[in-house]
């Protein structure tokens, strides 16, 4: 056991879907240290948390985070046919039930709470801060899978031929081409209304999604407190794949990120009490 798993707590537990869907959930808590805030990871395609995001849920952990994670669908323990997406929506909204019911229980209640998705989980904790952009105080976007890169995708004549086939072959595992943002929202000014603070970062080697894309993200969102961080000859698996040096810098740019958010809603909190307490000060002093 590493040094970092022998403080952590490691707990596993399935959950019911609407649907009759049973999904495996998972946390990491850290054992030596008080929890400061939550962090929900939405993993990518034909991924899953307990394995491919183990290290995000420890290093985190560590780091004084509560870390939750949910196999989507037809993903690593969770019921379904394995990596078929029937409904995209339903990945979001069973993410969105299990966040919630974790940020609801007693020992969670107005804990900061943050979405850190990874490739298609980008995309999935992109929507779900797009559906409750008041329920998030951070997005953590790791080569987020917005759009396809063109390096990647199937060509144009094998898209053809595999969307007229589609009604028969419904079940099959295909990459998509569409950018996904745009198939979420209809109204063009709608897909840039980002509004939560968040942080992007990409490998800029990175030929499964574009860095490109990312940067565009960045540029057209609304929020008004966002960061864009791209690595120089880093690809794809930035949390995973790559040396222990630079998974370990990646992981020291998420955690500086949201130790500065949690600071700021100390920082207000505190600046709101001390306002109401002068607020009763004045109140006294005007009755006497």
């Amino acid at each position: 056991m590493s040094d970092i798993a022998a403080s952590i707590k490691f707990e596993e537990e399935l959950i019911k879907t609407s649907r009759g869907l049973k999904l495996y959930t998972c946390k990491w808590l850290p054992e030596d240290k008080e929890i400061k805030g939550l962090v929900f990871l939405c993993h990518g395609y034909g991924m899953e948390c307990s394995l491919f995001m183990k290290g995000s849920g420890e290093n985190l952990a560590k780091a004084g985070y509560g870390v939750y994670g949910i196999d989507y669908e037809g993903h690593g323990k969770s019921d379904g046919l394995r990596c078929y997406i029937p409904k995209f929506h339903n990945l979001v909204d069973d993410c969105i039930t299990f966040f919630n019911s974790v940020k609801e229980s007693p020992e969670n209640k107005n804990k900061p709470a943050f979405l850190l998705g990874e490739s298609m989980g980008g995309c999935i904790a992109l929507l779900i801060s797009r559906k409750e952009p008041k329920a998030w105080n951070g997005c953590v976007l790791v080569a987020p899978m917005c759009k396809i890169s063109e390096k990647v995708k199937p060509p144009a004549i094998v898209v053809k031929t595999l969307s007229t086939l589609s009604p028969f072959i419904g079940s099959w595992k295909i990459v998509p081409s569409k950018n996904v943002i745009d198939a979420a929202f209809k109204v063009p000014e709608k897909r840039a209304q980002i509004t939560v603070p968040f942080l992007v970062l990409h490998g800029e080697a990175d030929t499964v999604t574009d860095p490109e894309v990312s940067k565009a993200l960045y540029e057209s969102a609304q929020s008004s407190d966002k960061t864009f961080k791209l690595y120089p000859e880093l690809w794809h698996g930035l949390l995973s794949g790559e040396t222990d040096e630079d998974i370990n810098k990646v992981f020291s740019d998420i955690i500086s990120w949201l130790d500065t958010r949690i600071l700021g809603e100390v920082l207000k909190t505190n600046a709101d009490m001390n306002e109401t307490s002068l607020k009763g000060l004045q109140d006294l002093s005007a009755t006497l």
